[in-house]
């Protein structure tokens, strides 16, 4: 078999990966010199990985390699086809752009073999990802999943000492092995349906019926669901995000969870004939998560906190979209389910870069003041004014402002909607016009969390001294900011471009979906490209003049009517931000708990008030649910007395209820 360019640059990537998974262990306790060999290897690896991405997309290449493993008398496959190019891109540009970032992030490291464990860990995530996204059977794929979720568990535990990452991580891993028992069962029942391993026996299991096309959709949606972080399986996601390295939440949120979206949309794609209502629940499921991460992510007065809760809600939308493409390819509205899956496929590219963004900026800010606490920020645009600046892009991306990528999935997601309600008939129609509301108003909360996050942490004057003495990033850690951002720009620019990439995954999960996108008439050309590049330029400009002038500005300030400057009790906190959306606005169950407050009386003491936002699901749900597992599994503890007398009773009764069935079974 002759290999393409693309497959040349995998495996290029999959040796240097190899090395990267060695070379950090080799200098034993010389910690830079296994940071920066850990690093590189990750990012040359990156590189090569992403050139084959750009080449398979560009190119349409679709090969597979069968590896034969008699002893077991097994076989591995590995596919790579459009889908699979499309979610590698973004892998391996936002995995160089943490590489970058985190060789500086991490240095000088602290103790011991660390800088070695944690880059031995980055790249077997990144090549784990990857093998999850190549792997065209179930062995294979569940080996990668296992190694992925090990891997990511010893990124988020990387600090030892803190309790709340261990406790973050330990929660992370639990979660993350619920889904992996359902996907285990479920990859078990099709071996014993079908005979073979291969992801293209899925597509044989309609012919079984509807019930067993159902059985294997809602084992696909809660296992891979679980991974994804959609709603209510997402307890795992904020704690996760917020206790990792920056960097690793970066690529946790970008790319991560992403996987579990390709393995649903390539097994999903293959489950026909599935019944209309299965994507619309999807659909309502999507926007649900999307509500309610938006809404969590407001009250959060932990940066990396209200981040993590955003991508709750941003997958939220990526299966608002897949739930209403697999309702209207059901339903024979092929104009939009084509929206609404290049709609999805979009935003999945575009939420890797614009989230990646936001968490490295996160993390340049935890860098430069020790705190991810909003409410004792303040003033950094000044301080670290490229940080900054790359921030407030990434807060526009997120927001779907013009001319920035995360407008252009949100479009044709819209356009879906919209044509999917025009289309059906009475009360669906009605249905659709509903979601368009709602995402609507997620759209709002969203500018409501960046507009706080943006004003509290950026603007107004520092609140604490660490605040005060904050310094601008390192060069590589602004240039590990600074790739994604670029990607959010050109994007937002040049949508064609990234429209001519989504044809690729297009062809494989619906062949005929390119030509109904064509048909769309979507306002991407170059008319918006000029109308979207001019202002920038112009603001650009505009900048750039301020900046060469402002020496020459004068420096006194004008009579204030005795108000000789802002104080830093002046501004806004975190809580009091967003104190009239959730007193006024939220349910009961999202409002967070305040306590020490005081009775009023007529000459009140100091009264010092403390806001804590719990996660309901998580709290009022999942967690008294395993507390009713764990009393039960402690009961259970009775039957292990330690006593071998009661053991051998067990093996008698035991030996007993075997006989038993065999001579029942025998006279039947």
């Amino acid at each position: 078999m002759i290999r393409s360019s693309a497959t040349l640059c995998y495996e290029l990537a999959a040796i240097l990966f190899c090395l990267g998974l060695l070379l950090p262990l080799l200098p034993w306790r010389n910690n830079r010199l296994a940071n920066l060999s850990g690093a590189g290897a990750a990012a040359l690896a990156c590189g090569a990985g992403l050139a084959g991405a750009v080449a398979g997309l560009l190119r349409g290449d679709a090969q597979e390699y069968r590896f034969a493993w008699p002893a077991a008398g097994m076989e591995m496959v590995l596919r790579t086809d459009g889908l699979a190019h499309f979610f590698l891109a973004p892998l391996f540009l936002l995995a160089l752009a943490a590489a970058l970032y985190g060789h500086r992030y991490l240095s000088p490291p602290a103790r011991g073999l660390q800088a070695g464990r944690h880059w031995l860990a980055f790249n077997l995530l990144v090549a784990s990802m990857a093998a999850v996204i190549v792997a065209a059977d179930s062995l294979l794929f569940l080996t990668a999943w296992e190694l992925m979720s090990l891997s990511s568990f010893l990124l988020v535990v990387q600090d030892l000492g803190d309790e709340q990452s261990r406790r973050a991580g330990w929660i992370f891993l639990a979660a993350t092995h619920l889904g992996t028992t359902l996907l285990f069962a479920m990859f078990f029942q099709a071996y014993r349906l079908t005979g073979t391993m291969d992801f293209a026996a899925f597509a044989s299991l309609g012919s079984r019926g509807p019930a067993t096309v159902l059985l294997f959709f809602t084992a696909a949606l809660i296992g891979f669901g679980t991974k994804a972080g959609l709603f209510p399986l997402h307890g795992w996601l904020p704690d996760a995000h917020g206790a990792a390295p920056s960097h690793v939440s970066a690529l946790m949120s970008g790319v991560m969870i992403k996987t579990a979206v390709y393995a649903f949309l390539r097994l999903a794609g293959q489950l026909q004939p599935l019944p209309g209502w299965c994507g619309l629940a999807v659909a309502v499921l999507g926007l649900t998560g999307a509500l309610f991460g938006i809404a969590m992510a407001v009250v959060q007065t932990d940066l990396k906190r209200s981040l993590a809760y955003s991508t709750v809600e941003n997958i939220g939308i990526v299966f608002l979209a897949l739930g209403g493409w697999l309702y209207c390819r059901s339903a024979g509205l092929a104009g939009a389910a084509a929206l609404l899956l290049s709609g999805g496929l979009l935003h999945v590219w575009n939420h890797a870069l614009f989230k990646g963004l936001l968490f490295l900026a996160a993390g340049s800010v935890l860098h430069a003041t020790g705190s991810r606490e909003m409410s004792s920020i303040g003033g950094l645009l000044r301080r670290m004014p490229i940080t900054g600046g790359l921030m407030v892009l990434g807060g526009a991306a997120i927001a779907a402002l013009p001319p920035l990528n995360g407008l252009i999935g949100e479009v044709c997601i819209y356009l879906g909607l919209l044509e999917a309600g025009q289309s059906s008939p009475g009360g669906m129609a009605f249905v659709f016009m509903l979601l368009v509301v709602l995402l609507a108003m997620t759209g709002g909360l969203v500018l409501l969390a960046v507009s706080r996050i943006l004003g509290i942490v950026l603007a107004g004057e520092p609140r604490t001294r660490a605040a005060l003495a904050a310094h601008e990033a390192p060069a590589a850690m602004l240039a590990g900011m600074a790739l994604p951002a670029l990607f959010c720009l050109l994007i937002g620019i040049a949508p064609q471009l990234v429209l001519s990439a989504v044809t690729a995954p297009l062809a494989v999960l619906a062949p005929t979906a390119s030509a109904a996108l064509a048909a769309a008439g979507l306002p991407f050309g170059p008319a918006w490209t000029t109308i979207a590049a001019v202002p920038l330029l112009v603001l650009l400009a505009a900048l750039f003049r301020r900046h060469r002038q402002r020496d020459a500005l004068a420096s006194a300030a004008t009579w204030g009517c005795g108000f000789g400057g802002p104080a830093r009790r002046m501004a806004y906190t975190a809580g009091g931000f967003a104190q009239f959306i959730q007193d006024e606005v939220y349910c009961a169950s999202l409002r967070p708990a305040l306590t020490g407050t005081t009775a009023p009386s007529l000459f009140p003491g100091m009264t010092r008030l403390v806001q804590r936002s719990v996660d309901p699901v998580l709290h009022r749900l999942l967690t008294p649910l395993f507390a009713r597992v764990a009393g039960f599994a402690q009961s259970c503890r009775m039957l292990q007395s330690g006593q071998l007398g009661i053991y051998m009773g067990y093996f008698f009764l035991a030996t007993t209820l075997l006989l038993g069935w065999a001579v029942f079974s025998f006279q039947g």
